[in-house]
């Protein structure tokens, strides 16, 4: 370890933009969704606002793999940074005497400029790894591990930044303060980002982005159903409910809300990213096979199915909004981010194991739009299955998507000389 690893400096500059990148996108979707949820908009219309941003993923990861492919890593990358910066000053236009449908159309459109802008930058990050990270003795799972981990916990003080921008500055100035930050940030990456990512390669077609993997499909699948379990409870359904706990519906009261549930979403992420981190520890990853991970992936996915299953019964046994049930749920779903966050730390490093160099940009891609696919289920079903049902509806949903992850996660197979298109 005395010697400089090759690419390692283009690996810390792409981090430090993923990290810059993420601390928006977290603060952003939380002044998003309090910001409007005391505007009075409904479950299902605070779904609605990200539903775009979803499914500009599922887009944008299909086509970045080419992309990137053909014109290079660090072009994606740029272009994912400054897209987040144009939506943050899109958002500082919104005018609060809109009628609520327009407001409504407005944010979902800015909030697909923000999907398409993270899953670049994510789509290009990912990818570095596999081309810069040491083949031997676990570097792989190590480095992907840190960067999805250290990005997450990033992600995890943007809830709390935004939260905080939100009961200090107002919306407005709270934006505009993020777009300034992180155009500096992206001017400085572009002009001192090393050398060491590929520069592309004009022959790549865009039907490379669809693999003939069997492995890498079934994950992608699994991936569907893994995020959709998440964000069926983590995008409307919880930080509503603790409001509807926390607040007593005066100013002070919904400041003191809104703090309060920031800093439980900034805990969990920040929480789920250093259990990433070191989930190779946890894995003894460097002295396991590539099919002794591939069982640990439905091992690990049917340990998490016991947690919302549990917490579904806590919350049909209670009477109400008690301040034991608040305690359980709030332990409850950091249990869940912990064993979440070694299921995902698996699933990043698998696909990265399943794909080669030379289409590694196509195979994360279609990975990650399968990432974005059940995100864009989760947040869908959050807002229905809350208002629809309450909590427990949501719970039970998580239940049930995670149930079909392990399914899923069971078709991996051990194969190393699987043919690649």
């Amino acid at each position: 370890m005395t010697q400089r690893p090759e690419g390692l400096s283009a690996y810390i500059a792409v981090t430090a933009a993923y990290w810059a990148f993420m601390l928006t996108d977290g603060a952003l979707r939380m002044l998003v969704l309090l910001h409007f949820h005391t505007l009075g908009f409904s479950p299902v219309q605070l779904a609605y606002l990200f539903v775009l941003y979803e499914i500009a993923g599922m887009v944008t990861n299909l086509t970045a793999g080419w992309i990137a492919a053909r014109f290079g890593l660090t072009s994606t990358l740029y272009a994912g940074l400054g897209l987040q910066v144009v939506a943050l000053l899109a958002l500082t236009q919104l005018d609060p005497n809109w009628a609520i449908g327009a407001s409504v159309a407005f944010v979902m459109l800015v909030q697909g400029a923000s999907g398409v802008a993270k899953d670049l930058a994510k789509m290009s990050s990912k990818s570095a790894v596999k081309l810069l990270a040491p083949p031997e003795g676990g570097g792989l799972f190590r480095w992907v591990a840190m960067l999805t981990g250290s990005k997450n916990a990033v992600k995890g003080l943007g809830f709390l930044l935004g939260a905080a921008l939100l009961a200090t500055l107002g919306f407005v100035w709270a934006v505009l303060v993020m777009a300034i930050v992180l155009a500096v940030i992206l001017a400085a990456v572009i002009l001192y980002m090393p050398p060491g990512l590929p520069k592309g390669r004009k022959s790549a077609k865009f039907s490379e982005v669809f693999s003939k993997s069997a492995n890498v499909n079934w994950l992608s699948a699994a991936r569907v159903f893994l995020f959709g379990a998440r964000d069926v409870w983590f995008v409307v359904g919880i930080p509503i409910y603790f409001y509807a706990v926390l607040s007593d519906g005066t100013e002070d009261g919904n400041r003191a809300a809104f703090f309060m549930i920031g800093t439980f979403m900034a805990v969990w992420v920040i929480l789920y990213g250093a259990v990433q981190a070191i989930a190779p520890g946890i894995l003894r990853a460097s002295r396991r096979s590539e099919g002794d991970l591939i069982r640990a992936a439905r091992k690990w996915a049917a340990i998490l199915f016991c947690v919302p299953a549990a917490l579904t019964v806590a919350v049909l046994a209670s009477s109400g909004p008690e301040a034991w049930l608040t305690i359980t749920l709030v332990t409850g779903l950091l249990v869940f981010g912990a064993i979440f966050a070694v299921n995902s730390s698996l699933h990043s490093y698998l696909i990265l194991a399943f794909t080669k160099s030379e289409r590694v940009t196509m195979d994360v891609g279609f990975y990650y739009m399968a990432n974005a696919t059940g995100r864009l289920v989760g947040t869908v079903l959050s807002g229905l299955t809350y208002q629809i049902g309450g909590l427990p509806l949501v719970l039970g949903t998580s239940a049930v998507m995670i149930a079909l992850a392990a399914l899923t996660s069971g078709k991996l197979t051990d194969q190393t000389n699987e043919a690649y298109a």
